[in-house]
């Protein structure tokens, strides 16, 4: 989705915020060996994780409530297991899980899967295909569990198959199918409302169970009926609450923290080169963040216009100052996030944008399409001058940064452009509702490109006042359908040609402006453990969220069942 990347982005960007407050006391810090909000600790090899800096927690384990503490720090995704789990670092790659396979037909609208045996609930109960069937009804029956929105018209089971259809071909949405956590029939049959159920004794299939729960924080233990136990080395987990990103920077320098993942500038000094055998990152590609310019208002409603822009801005200078060096330049016209999507990008690898600004060719284009430069440097038409406001959250440091980057370069390329900081709710508001002008914003990840570019064009997204995507508001027709029949392509080869005539689409008609990737954020201190996911090693993207592969699962699952204690 992804929801979570949506919402991390803030918290995130926010430790930038506090980062050159907390580092005074970061570097006085001593190394302790328990996390400074409770009493676990990474002796004895309890790892510690944190994701999502809280006020305070509730014990409540749902996997179907995003908002929730313990989705928010990545832990549904240990005791939650999904059907299939996906490595977001290198698509289209995948691992069965509960199911063993899966198979499509019907044109895509049926999807079949082999459902593992011998697995049990953490109480000692089989898992069976009763509960999947269960699982999916359930979010069939409950649009407010159904949170990755699947239009599921039934499913059943016939022995160790369960078979699920759909309306519409679904080969392109099988990360959100497929990633749906599975719960047990036997105890959420009785829960009355799915989406107001706390759920604080999780009962699931995965390798961890509650052990304990305060309000500084709750440790999960080993599941010793885990269908994977040998391969579980990290005997707990410690979930600490810190209230506020300073304190989680602050146990991250000082050596408490195992497992993190934040927005955090100055990173190589203030992190790796403190203890560069330890210390490490990798900040995996997951998307693309790109200029979105609505085109239902002047100025950005003109071709010409966005073709200036795209031309005026320097994006190595967005990657490294605004983005810190920690995103990379996205070079190709069409938007495609590359090494992510490498698989997709064959007809369009040659599309290419320049990593800095042509302040001249910019004004050139704006010139042929009959736009005046006026003494004052900026460019006019028809007694309109081009003047623009670029808006972002202002708690949105890293964006700001880009924005005020963009600003100044479409400046000297004869735009009168502005940023304007906002408040978050501001800023959600008017991007729903389409009261702006220019605007940085992600995209949305997942297992092909299809994701992406659904959410930046699909026009039904955008229909009246609450836009979910297509923030732009583009309304194509031609697009659309498109879309569906990339939506209806089986293949990765298939896809591929299907996606072409979009991306060329996106290089052409600019509808989003490609700046720099969007990535994964992952920090980790291997002194307790070997075994994480690296660039070289890419088998999942390391963001320790539990959720980006789906609601309840996702990359940590994966990454824990890595790990392999040092020494």
């Amino acid at each position: 989705m992804r929801r979570l990347h949506r919402s991390r982005r803030l918290l995130a960007v926010a430790a930038a915020g506090v980062l050159a407050g907390g580092l005074a006391a970061c570097s006085s810090s001593t190394s302790s060996s328990s996390a400074s909000s409770g009493n676990a600790t990474t002796t004895g090899k309890t790892l510690v994780m944190e994701s999502s800096p809280e006020t305070s927690i509730t014990q409540a384990f749902n996997p179907f409530v995003i908002t929730g503490d313990a989705y928010g720090m990545g832990a549904t995704g240990l005791i939650y297991e999904p059907l299939i789990e996906f490595d977001l670092a290198a698509p289209p790659k995948y691992y069965p899980w509960l199911a063993t396979n899966y198979a499509w037909s019907n044109g895509g609208k049926t999807i079949a899967f082999t459902i593992r045996q011998g697995v049990k609930w953490s109480n000692g109960t089989p898992f069976t295909p009763a509960d999947v069937v269960f699982t999916f009804n359930l979010v069939k029956n409950n649009a407010s569990v159904n949170i990755d929105g699947l239009k599921i018209s039934s499913v059943s089971a016939s022995g160790n198959t369960v078979t699920l259809n759909f309306a519409t071909p679904q080969y392109t949405n099988l990360e959100n199918i497929a990633g749906t956590a599975i719960v047990p029939e036997s105890i959420w049959s009785k829960v009355g409302n799915p989406a107001t159920y706390p759920d604080a004794s999780p009962v699931g299939t995965g390798p961890y169970v509650l052990g304990s729960f305060t309000p500084q924080g709750f440790t999960l233990t080993k599941n010793p009926d885990y269908w994977q136990a040998a391969s579980v080395k990290v005997p707990k987990v410690y979930f600490p609450v810190y209230t506020s990103n300073t304190g989680a920077l602050s146990a991250l320098f000082s050596g408490q923290i195992d497992w993190t993942g934040n927005f955090i500038p100055g990173l190589q000094k203030s992190f790796v080169d403190t203890s560069p055998s330890t210390h490490h990152y990798w900040e995996a590609p997951g998307g693309t963040n790109s200029l979105m310019p609505n085109l239902n208002k002047w100025p950005t409603n003109q071709l010409a216009v966005r073709q200036a822009i795209s031309l005026a801005i320097n994006r190595s200078v967005i990657a490294s100052e605004g983005e810190a060096g920690l995103e990379d330049p996205v070079l190709n016209a069409t938007g495609l996030t590359l090494p992510t999507f490498s698989a997709w990008s064959a007809p369009v690898a040659s599309m290419t944008v320049s990593a800095t600004s042509n302040a001249a060719a910019a004004k050139q284009v704006l010139k042929n399409a009959g736009y005046t430069l006026g003494s004052n440097g900026y460019f006019s038409k028809g007694g309109q001058e081009v003047t623009l406001s670029i808006t972002d959250p202002s708690a949105y440091t890293d964006y700001a940064e880009d924005d005020a980057i963009v600003a100044q370069e479409l400046r000297q390329a004869g735009i009168n452009a502005t940023f304007v900081g906002q408040s978050v709710d501001a800023w959600q508001t008017d991007i729903a509702d389409g009261d702006f002008q220019l605007t940085s914003h992600w995209s949305t990840n997942g297992l092909t490109p299809f994701t992406m570019y659904e959410n930046w064009l699909d026009s039904s997204l955008a229909t009246g006042s609450a836009a979910t995507g297509d923030f732009e508001r583009l309304n194509s027709p031609a697009i659309d359908a498109d879309l569906a029949t990339l939506a209806g392509a089986a293949t990765t080869a298939a896809q591929t040609a299907a996606l072409t005539p979009i991306e060329k689409y996106v290089a052409a008609n600019l509808p989003i402006i490609p700046t720099t990737t969007a990535s994964e954020w992952f920090e980790y201190n291997s002194q307790n453990y070997s075994g994480w996911p690296t660039q070289q090693n890419p088998y999942e993207t390391g963001q320790p969220s539990g959720t980006n592969n789906g609601p309840g699962s996702g990359t940590d699952e994966v990454v824990i069942l890595h790990l392999v204690p040092q020494g």
